[in-house]
């Protein structure tokens, strides 16, 4: 009777054997696929809408402000506490002072928090950048062994041991762009994100600041 097992079990060998057949290059490769991931995660999570503030949350303050004045405003960003309700909550604490003044003390509150946002996303940069690098130098590290091994052994005109050698040297190419590519796609769309988040505070800010305007 045929294992099923069998064809898996081949599968995942030869998996591993062209991993192993990369040499030491592949650890640091490695350790840049679990950074990325990890990293990707707990952006992924920590930039969601519910994590910076929804538009819904936006258009309840600015209903607040309109209906109450801003210190109830400001405690219903204070209940809240996301990157959205501390911006707008340093503008409504300031609903007293010149526009000039509540515009700076906004705009560095929300340039603090962009860059926070920001700050966890430079490790996948780093990946993107890196993790070719090192299948690149892998590369050229094994064709230099494999043409080493080949003019040491008089293996010249010999196609199967120069075919072995590039099949080996061009496996840590092929696995640093399988980091980086992911890593490029996660980098782009997480600080989109945070483009995106930041539109919509200026779209909420610049209601809750006509109010203000309109109210002093």
């Amino acid at each position: 009777m045929m294992n099923i097992a069998e064809p898996s079990q081949a599968n995942l060998e030869s998996l591993f054997e062209m991993l192993s057949s990369g040499g030491p290059l592949m650890i640091p490769i490695g350790l840049c696929s679990v950074i990325a991931l990890a990293y990707a995660t707990e952006r992924w999570v920590r930039l969601r809408p519910r994590y910076l503030g929804t538009a819904t949350f936006g258009r309840k303050v600015v209903a607040e402000l309109q209906e109450r004045g801003a210190e109830s405003a400001l405690d219903l960003c204070e209940a809240e506490r996301s990157p959205l309700a501390r911006i707008l909550g340093t503008g409504l604490k300031r609903s007293k002072m010149p526009f000039l003044d509540r515009e700076k003390a906004v705009e560095d509150r929300a340039a603090s928090e962009f860059k926070k946002q920001l700050a966890n996303l430079r490790p996948l940069f780093l990946v993107w950048l890196i993790a070719p690098l090192l299948g690149m130098l892998g590369t050229v590290w094994g064709m230099i062994e494999a043409f080493s091994n080949i003019a040491s052994e008089n293996g010249l005109g010999n196609a199967e041991m120069l075919a072995s050698g590039i099949y080996k040297a061009l496996t840590t190419t092929a696995a640093g762009l399988s980091v980086s590519i992911p890593a490029m796609v996660a980098y782009w769309y997480l600080k989109g994100r945070v483009e995106s988040f930041s539109r919509r505070f200026e779209e909420v800010y610049r209601e809750v600041d006509e109010s203000l305007t309109l109210s002093s």
